[in-house]
């Protein structure tokens, strides 16, 4: 049922429902029994491992890396519970209704396969003590999730070099555990307002000075001392152009002093398969477009969404077409039966002298 329900997901133009699959069997599978799969378990996280594993395990590299970052699948219409709830949007800048997906994708030049991932859940219900509105929070951090999953990827043997994450993981604790409590090098953003000092005496007599403070080059890697973190880090300065034309900058940090500053960026750039990855399993695996309702069966279409990328990254490889080329491949071929049926429904009315 689910290697049938996640093709189904990748052929499905629309929403995913169960009288949908039904519909496409000829209803030789009853929505019911589509239903009650949905319900069935709790997939999760280490399910998913299980099905990616030997995959991974082909085409593991010592150059490989794990890229975290979480997205949200909107749910303005759907009754809130505690995986459906406000979260903060950082792209957007405001508090959107929705489910929190924090991902961890596995990255070389083979292939891009989600490893982990985690649902933010809000179980605890509180009133805001400025509004007096009901409001939800974890049991647990985002940064807390990110570091066991970093642990989960360490038990689970995967072979990688560098974690890349945005400035939203760039906490000391995040940092020190991967390099201290692992042994892995990490790139991460770096907020402008990071307190840093240009040597190890300036560390020791407290002369810090803010990261927007400092002169930097851009593609020059500088050796810094952030307050609070025990080990040196290297820091590069990238300017980029907007959409709108404006100008951008973005500050780097790595915990692997022998690169250079060119090294450090070009590594950090394939932090952008993640962006990738949200944009496939929302609109090639229909993540947002189901109208189940109760947290277990959204849970787990969230857990089919994410195994049907793994489907279409399999695809990727043996045809060198990317995910949206396969799948607009696959609508072509539906629009063509669609096309030939009329035809024939067209030809049955003609002969059949009916005005």
């Amino acid at each position: 049922m689910l290697d049938m329900y996640t093709d189904y997901l990748m052929t499905c133009p629309k929403y995913a429902t169960s009288t949908g699959l039904s519909d496409m069997l000829d209803n030789e599978i009853s929505h019911d029994k589509v239903t009650k799969f949905l319900a069935s378990d709790d997939f999760n996280s280490k399910q998913l491992w299980l099905l990616v594993k030997s995959t991974i395990r082909k085409i593991e590299s010592e150059e490989g890396v794990i890229i975290f970052d979480d997205t949200i699948s909107e749910k303005p219409y759907t009754d809130e519970n505690r995986i459906i709830c406000w979260h903060f949007d950082h792209s957007k800048g405001r508090n959107v209704k929705g489910i929190n997906i924090l991902n961890g994708l596995y990255h070389n030049d083979e292939a891009t396969i989600p490893v982990a991932y985690n649902i933010i859940e809000k179980p605890i219900e509180y009133t805001g003590a400025k509004t007096g509105k009901l409001k939800r929070k974890s049991e647990k951090t985002k940064n807390e999730l990110f570091r066991e999953m970093i642990e989960t990827s360490m038990n689970n043997t995967i072979k990688f070099k560098y974690i890349l994450a945005d400035i939203w993981f760039s906490s000391t604790k995040n940092m020190e555990f991967i390099k201290e409590g692992n042994h892995k090098d990490f790139i991460f953003g770096i907020k402008v307002n990071r307190l840093i000092a240009l040597s190890e005496k300036d560390k020791k007599e407290g002369k810090f000075l803010h990261l927007r403070d400092i002169a930097i080059e851009e593609n020059t890697a500088i050796k810094a001392y952030l307050k609070g973190v025990k080990f040196p880090v290297l820091i590069t300065k990238q300017i980029f152009t907007n959409k709108d034309e404006s100008t951008g900058v973005l500050y780097l940090m790595c915990s692997n002093l022998d690169l250079e500053a060119s090294e450090v960026n070009n590594i950090y750039q394939k932090r952008w398969k993640v962006e990738e990855y949200h944009k496939s399993i929302k609109s090639n695996a229909v993540l947002e477009k189901s109208p189940t309702k109760i947290v277990r069966t959204q849970s787990n279409h969230i857990f089919a969404s994410l195994y049907a990328f793994f489907k279409f990254e399999l695809l990727r490889t043996k045809t060198n077409l990317n995910h949206f080329a396969l799948k607009a491949k696959i609508y072509l071929k539906a629009a063509k039966a669609a096309f030939e049926e009329l035809q024939e429904l067209k030809s049955v009315h003609k002969s059949g002298g009916c005005a």
